[in-house]
């Protein structure tokens, strides 16, 4: 039986699963989280139009570059990424194709081309797909399905921050599955939900909040990561979590906010070790 409101947006599991989805004690304002009783995948139960219209806010010039504070350290970690992907594949920058889905006005991309990356990007929002091409980027609008990309075309694709916004996960992945060359790599960023953050903060956690992160309503775990890529014909390489979060600085007293963030940050380590970090990095390989 699948409990959720009549007009949810997401009526089934992202990942494929027929079963269950069952009640969670996270209460939204839309409703509470519903958990998939087979992988453990959270759903949102915001309807079409909230969806919709909480996606607006990426459609912008901007897009999502870094502000000025971080904009080195988002270039030491994009490095370091890229460095492992021509490591991984055992070819030099200038040989490898990347797509960048979801790439927005194009930070990732930007940096990936000034490193020798055959690199282009994907973006759904057209004023942030616009930015990154009047920049010099090599950007398609639209969404990945309707692009029609040649087969075994990519030997890697990244998405960072884009599949906790898309209703059906197995359909993208299949996609990705058929342009990424044999042996390629599929690289995702997203959130952990079996995470020591998501555990204590519950609906508490601005992530599951529509309403500050516009399109959220699939939430990973990486057990749900690991059917995904299997139904889809991938093999995991690693998952990598870090981060941990007790407060929002939003609402809390600033001396509470400052024990809080000092818990955290001795948290961060452990997280990494036993897997319970908040921010989630997922390696995958074509079978």
């Amino acid at each position: 039986m699948i409990i959720g409101k009549i007009d949810s947006y997401i009526e089934t599991c992202p990942i494929g699963c027929r079963a269950s989805l069952i009640e969670t004690d996270i209460i939204l304002a839309e409703g509470c989280l519903l958990r998939c009783s087979a992988c453990g995948q959270l759903i949102s139960q915001c309807s079409a139009s909230q969806y919709l219209q909480s996606m607006t806010e990426f459609d912008n010039p901007k897009g999502t570059l870094p502000d000025c504070d971080s904009v080195e350290r988002h270039f030491r970690r994009t490095r370091k990424w890229l460095s492992w992907i021509s490591s991984k594949l055992n070819k030099p920058n200038q040989e490898i194709r990347l797509l960048d889905v979801g790439c927005s006005s194009g930070p990732f991309l930007t940096i990936a081309s000034r490193l020798g990356f055959k690199a282009e990007g994907v973006e759904p929002a057209p004023q942030a797909a616009q930015a990154a091409r009047s920049s010099g980027l090599n950007v398609h609008q639209g969404f990945l399905e309707d692009i029609k990309f040649p087969s075994n075309t990519f030997d890697i694709v990244t998405m960072f921050e884009v599949i906790e916004h898309v209703k059906d996960a197995l359909l993208l992945f299949n996609e990705c599955h058929r342009i990424i060359k044999s042996g390629g790599l599929l690289m995702i960023g997203t959130a952990n939900t079996d995470s020591w953050t998501a555990n204590t903060m519950k609906s508490r956690w601005e992530y599951f909040d529509i309403s500050k992160h516009g399109g959220h309503i699939s939430f990973f775990n990486p057990q749900s990561m690991r059917v995904l890529a299997q139904r889809s014909g991938f093999k995991v390489e690693s998952i990598k979590t870090h981060s941990v979060r007790f407060l929002e600085k939003e609402g809390s007293t600033p001396v509470f906010y400052r024990m809080a963030k000092i818990i955290a940050e001795l948290m961060n380590l452990p997280s990494r070790v036993f897997g319970k970090g908040h921010d989630m990095l997922i390696f995958m390989q074509k079978l």
